[in-house]
């Protein structure tokens, strides 16, 4: 028996021991993704609230086993080569009220689950976050935003649990929350809850905001064919001048360099909305890849403007 085999079998043992059959092995991250690209995950666990987490971080660090954290998987770019070690694939977990002005979700509820939830109980704030792919988890560590507010605005605290397993509870002054950016980008941590700031509201007038947000992004984006959503942020002021004619959109830009519609292999810039890549069928992640370091070069030689991925990578390429 080599000793490739007999590792394997010690982690798997190890691994059912703490959360029994529910851990798959080379298991295919393809459907598990937005974009639809991906290589296989060499270990899998869907949790199911987020204890599974903490026992997870504290086993994979006692076995020295990498630990990949995946939410609703929008926004993620999963290499063809797979993901070495544990992919823990944040599923489910509770919504309940925090006091009169407060709702705690937990990381692997659906930003989509959370805002029916609070328009439902007539809970104002979160509404216009209506369409938003991926989990609470993953859009607090992105600091989702959409038509010019930022999600983490409404945050008040996070549960967080940090590479050797401690948990913490963090306020939201502690988050570093910026434009597509929080703390937990730099810390490595994970989001196990977080508790959102709500008002009474009108339950019909709360649908009405969620349906013109659901309205504008069928207008405005590709929702259609398989896409991670936005590619690139938006540049910032500080990262150099461009003519006035021209707007700070990363979009605008890919379509100011004649982009829209270019393909390398079954990756596509979007036609609808040039800061989306959309697998037209069969695209790999690496022609994904290849087709990002297009647009950021056509950017940053016609405008002198060098772009910045929102999606974030996984495993190997």
């Amino acid at each position: 028996m080599s000793g490739e085999t007999r590792g394997g079998m010690a982690v798997r043992a190890r691994l059912r021991q703490t959360f029994g059959d529910r851990v798959r092995e080379r298991v295919a991250l393809t459907a598990l993704t937005t974009f639809r690209t991906g290589g296989l995950a060499d270990w899998m666990l869907e949790t199911r609230d987020p204890d599974d987490l903490v026992a997870a971080v504290r086993a994979t660090r006692a076995m020295g086993l990498p630990l990949t954290v995946l939410g609703g998987g929008s926004n993620v770019l999963v290499g063809d080569a797979g993901v070495r070690g544990l992919v823990l694939r944040l599923r489910h977990g509770a919504l309940t009220r925090v006091g009169s002005s407060g709702v705690r979700a937990d990381g692997g509820v659906t930003l989509n689950g959370l805002v029916r939830w609070t328009i439902q109980r007539g809970l104002a704030g979160l509404e216009r976050w209506a369409g938003t792919p991926g989990t609470v988890g993953g859009a607090v560590h992105g600091n989702a935003h959409f038509d010019g507010r930022l999600l983490g605005d409404m945050v008040t605290s996070v549960g967080l649990v940090d590479r050797t397993g401690t948990v913490s509870r963090v306020c939201r002054t502690e988050m570093g929350f910026g434009y597509d950016e929080s703390r937990i980008q730099h810390t490595g941590e994970w989001v196990l809850w977080v508790e959102f700031r709500v008002a009474p509201g009108e339950v019909d007038a709360l649908r009405a905001v969620a349906r013109r947000s659901l309205a504008f992004r069928k207008r405005t984006q590709p929702l259609g064919p398989a896409s991670a959503g936005c590619v690139f942020q938006n540049p910032r002021p500080e990262d150099g001048p461009l003519p006035d004619e021209v707007p700070r959109s990363a979009g605008a830009l890919i379509d100011r360099v004649g982009l829209k519609g270019r393909r390398i292999g079954g990756a596509v810039v979007s036609a609808v909305h040039g800061n989306f890549i959309v697998n037209e069928g069969g695209a790999t992640a690496t022609d994904v890849r290849r087709l990002i370091e297009l647009c950021r070069t056509a950017v940053r030689e016609r405008f002198g403007i060098t772009l910045r991925e929102e999606l974030i990578y996984l495993g190997e390429f």
